[in-house]
């Protein structure tokens, strides 16, 4: 399959020193399966560093790495509690490895997860109120690539 990896300088390999800490899956390398979502995350990195050009990468990854034992990975198929906590977990850890898994595939949190997880860590909604409001619109997959195993599963195209 073709995954995509948006961003505002281009790159020939996967630096885990220059990903940040405290994304959804936790700090690795992010890619998705929709072409637009990766031009749309360029062009907020562009705005956000205020330098640079949107640029889209492009990788081959086999989905077989999936499924035969080569990396452990955890597959979450919808927005689900297990999900919504995994996401609270890695947002808010103070560590920079949060799970063992080197890939971790699932949907990707609203722009306003900040503010849905400091609601419920402030008790003022419940583990179900947290993921009705952190479901994405459209739920597009991300997919996390975590560990050096996991990148060399990667190709660029």
């Amino acid at each position: 399959m073709k995954l995509y990896h948006g961003t505002n300088c281009d790159f020939t390999e996967i630096d885990f020193s220059k990903c940040k800490p405290n994304k959804d899956f936790g700090k690795g390398f992010y890619l998705t399966d929709i072409r637009k979502q990766a031009l749309d995350m360029a062009i907020r990195r562009c705005e956000f560093e205020q330098s640079g050009t949107p640029i889209v990468q492009e990788y081959y990854f086999d989905e077989n790495s999936l499924n035969n034992g080569d990396c452990k990975v955890k597959i979450f198929k919808g927005v689900c509690v297990e999900w919504a906590e995994f996401i609270l977990q890695n947002r808010t850890s103070k560590k920079e490895v949060v799970h063992g898994y080197d890939i971790v595939v699932g949907p990707v949190a609203d722009d306003g997860v900040v503010y849905q997880l400091n609601l419920y860590m402030q008790h003022f909604i419940t583990i179900e109120q947290l993921v009705k409001g952190l479901e994405y619109k459209r739920l597009n997959n991300q997919y996390f690539f975590g560990t050096d195993k996991a990148i060399s599963k990667l190709k660029r195209i």
